[in-house]
């Protein structure tokens, strides 16, 4: 070490002065009666930023690795471990309506009119997380006639729409599934050789149902329709044309190239070189799942503590924040893909040349 350089102190590096002392209380400030809970109040929603700002910047340092055109297979175990991180911090975050929730109703009423018309619709670094990830404008929950954007500086607005009109996550991976070249393995059909698989799982499944000597009649027409639109479905997805169909409506997002890789990589995950693909995938539906928890536990809290009373931001609070959590997903093309899967022993067996090139084989000269 130098030993001119400047030593460096545990309160200084973590700049605790300035931490420690962003807690201001306005039950203190107007000179009222102080709230014992608004301190807790402020901190739960401080550290939710400091959070905000560490998913931030994990998943940028994911997008970079993304747009560089030619993905180098090792950053996808990179990519993993960044969506990882940001898991474990999701896990936190509602963790942490817990603690809020130790505040008694009555305690948070003691401060709460002070709060207007502050909200957390406010907070720029959630709406940054929600449209880096790929939430799109026509796919918001809007509350009233405002925009979920007016309450942000024009540099800012500019960020969010920048972003939104092509560098989210979600389009990254969308394009990166588009380009993989998983679907084009020598010597083996995928999309073939799965239709046949799936005619055959449907096939046994009608036959079980109508050889059961103990199941009523009008259960098995019940069970058969129901097979033939889950077989209706299966179907529009692999067909082109039909698929087409489903982006022109604004059904799916995903292109078809980019399903089909997504299909490949999710049905033949255990082949070593699918392992971390598969990974990035489930990363990314785990993400969308823990966001939905999340949004799902602060609106039954906002219930609790408030019942029907509106939000201080203008909102409906509860079923506001319930009908976000019912249809802020991203990452739903993914979730549709799950739909499609078969069963291990229904898959179509690899040839060995393909399950080599799929694998990890070493030679080993004398």
């Amino acid at each position: 070490m130098d030993n001119n350089s400047e030593q460096v102190h545990y309160h200084s590096y973590l700049q605790l002065d300035q931490i420690l002392s962003a807690q201001k209380p306005r039950s203190e400030e107007l000179l009222i009666k102080p709230a014992h809970d608004e301190t807790l109040f402020i901190i739960i929603h401080q550290v939710y930023e400091l959070w905000f700002k560490q998913i931030i910047h994990e998943l940028k340092a994911i997008m970079a690795m993304f747009t560089e055109g030619n993905i180098d297979e090792r950053n996808i175990g990179i990519a993993v471990a960044h969506l990882d991180r940001i898991i474990e911090i999701q896990k936190l975050l509602i963790q942490q309506v817990r603690v809020l929730e130790t505040m008694s109703s009555l305690d948070f009423l003691e401060f709460r009119n002070l709060l207007f018309p502050a909200s957390g619709f406010q907070s720029f670094q959630f709406r940054l997380v929600e449209v880096l990830l790929g939430l799109k404008e026509s796919d918001r929950i809007t509350y009233g006639k405002t925009h979920y954007q007016d309450f942000f500086t024009d540099e800012q607005k500019r960020e969010l729409n920048d972003i939104e009109e092509g560098g989210s996550l979600f389009e990254c991976v969308a394009q990166w599934l588009d380009r993989t070249p998983f679907l084009n393995l020598k010597g083996f059909n995928f999309l073939e050789q799965y239709r046949h698989a799936v005619h055959e799982m449907f096939n046994e499944q009608r036959e079980t149902i109508v050889k059961d000597p103990l199941m009523p009649y009008q259960e098995k027409e019940q069970r058969l329709d129901m097979i033939l639109g889950s077989e209706s479905f299966f179907y529009q997805l692999l067909d082109e044309q039909e698929y087409q169909k489903l982006l022109d409506d604004g059904v799916m997002k995903l292109s078809y190239n980019a399903v089909m890789a997504s299909l490949l990589i999710n049905l033949y995950q255990d082949e070593p070189i699918l392992h971390m693909p598969y990974n990035l995938l489930d990363r990314l539906l785990q993400i969308d799942e823990l966001f939905t928890t999340w949004r799902y536990r602060h609106a039954q809290m906002t219930k609790g503590m408030l019942g029907k009373k509106p939000g201080t931001g203008g909102s409906s609070g509860h079923d506001y924040l319930r009908s976000t959590a019912d249809h802020h997903h991203v990452f739903k093309d993914f979730h549709n893909i799950t739909t499609l899967l078969i069963p291990r022993s229904a898959l179509p067996e690899l040839p060995k040349s393909i399950r080599k090139e799929l694998g990890y084989y070493y030679t080993q000269k004398h």
